[in-house]
């Protein structure tokens, strides 16, 4: 099996440089952990260079590898990553990121994603962020959007000395604009199933009549995007809508980076949203898209948001 994937590393990197006319030393294939490869085997293609930065295009082998074996050619997956590579040229993303420098350019643009502070913990030594427990709200800015796939950069921490700014403000503001770019719904099971151009529901429509389930199932919270939509709990007024909705304090469930579930605390304990959590994590949940094993809550008295589990 080890052959057979490396000899598909070996033959994938031969037809981007065929397909893509990409150096073969313009390729490197990077075992999980290293310092690019943190959520799995990555293989890099570096297919520009400038005077101060290179660009590059990350692609997670193993997930490609399985692709294969279960009847996908090398061929469309070339394809396709030739195509991706493509797009990310047409998009320009080294000439927007040069506005970095520019506060009042850069600002409207940023915006915060979640990841394990723990599996992350290299990649964030010089990032901006917040953490709860094992969760961290970390700061980033949007490069470009097509067909509703964004392309993005961590903001480091020099960046933002460079601006004279507060990183506490700064990541306040950016919760403003991940609201606007994406804004919370909570969205029903039986509706996903069975309509396909379901929405979600608006529930900070304070116009409107909103009802969330109080027993023990709980509650789909997510964005208009869907995807890193559980950061959704913590843009302004979504906690404290939920609260209000549900007349008590609520715990939360990630089951992934994209989605997190909520519970009234009155008729469920953390113990056994463990135990289910657990048990998703297992058999429902992609690796790359793991951001935590704990039960988090939320007060309704303090508005603060705690954790009360532990791995």
């Amino acid at each position: 099996m080890q052959k057979d994937y490396e000899i598909f590393i070996e033959d994938l990197q031969e037809k981007i440089y065929q397909k893509g006319d990409i150096p073969r030393e313009n390729m490197k294939f990077e075992r999980e952990g290293g310092k690019y490869a943190i959520g799995g085997d990555r293989l890099l293609v570096k297919f520009a260079e400038h005077e101060d930065a290179w660009e590059m295009c990350g692609v997670y082998t193993k997930e490609l590898f399985r692709a294969f074996q279960e009847g996908r050619t090398i061929e469309d997956i070339v394809e396709e990553i030739v195509r991706d590579i493509s797009g990310i040229r047409k998009a320009a993303i080294y000439e927007k990121t040069r506005d970095i420098l520019d506060y009042e350019k850069t600002k409207k643009r940023l915006f915060i994603r979640l990841l394990n502070a723990e599996k992350y913990e290299n990649e964030l030594k010089d990032a901006v962020y917040r953490t709860l427990g094992d969760v961290a709200l970390v700061l980033y800015m949007k490069v470009s959007e097509q067909d509703d796939c964004i392309t993005s950069t961590k903001i480091r921490q020099s960046i933002v000395k460079k601006w004279n700014r507060d990183c506490d403000t700064v990541i306040k503001e950016a919760l403003v604009n991940t609201y606007l770019m994406s804004p919370p719904r909570i969205y029903r099971w039986e509706q996903m199933i069975f309509d396909p151009e379901y929405e979600g529901e608006n529930f900070m429509d304070l116009t409107g009549i909103h009802e969330l389930k109080k027993d023990a199932m709980g509650n789909c919270l997510s964005t208009s995007k869907k995807t890193n939509g559980a950061v959704a709990v913590f843009l302004p007024g979504v906690a404290e809508r939920l609260a209000a909705l549900l007349e008590s304090d609520f715990y939360m469930v990630f089951t992934s980076i994209h989605e997190v579930m909520i519970h009234n605390d009155r008729n469920v304990e953390p113990e056994d949203l463990k135990e289910v959590l657990q048990e998703t994590i297992k058999s429902a949940t992609p690796k790359e898209d793991y951001l935590t094993s704990r039960i988090y809550h939320y007060s309704r008295a303090t508005h603060k948001f705690t954790c009360v589990s532990e791995d």
